[in-house]
């Protein structure tokens, strides 16, 4: 698969406890992305966070927190983004949606990884 220079970042901010179909939320969009060959996901999980409820979620020790903020961002062509973004609107209850622009440096599998495969 091949991106192009110019891209869009779709990233998404969840809470770890956010749940779709009897799933996590995170695991739902990631394999969905994936499902629909989006070029690649990544979650990332914070270790404090706060949204639109300004509820603080953190994963200090005295306070552990079984809903710690997640970031999930996804990288592909601007059309390809566009289109995931109807499949994502059902998946949401809450949290936040952005998109930006970004220019792809370099894209590429790791060779001793694939011919594992």
């Amino acid at each position: 698969m091949q991106l192009p220079l110019e891209a869009t970042l779709l990233r998404i901010f969840i809470g770890e406890s956010d749940r779709w179909d009897h799933k996590p939320l995170y695991e739902a969009i990631v394999l969905k992305a994936r499902e629909l060959h989006l070029a690649g996901a990544t979650v990332l999980r914070g270790a404090m966070g706060f949204g639109k409820s300004s509820r603080l979620h953190t994963a200090k020790i005295l306070r552990l927190s079984m809903d710690l903020p997640l970031v999930i961002e996804i990288v592909d062509s601007e059309d390809k983004i566009q289109s995931f973004l109807p499949v994502l609107n059902p998946m949401m209850k809450g949290g936040l949606v952005t998109l930006e622009k970004v220019r792809v440096v370099d894209y590429r599998a790791d060779s001793a990884r694939t011919a594992e495969t």
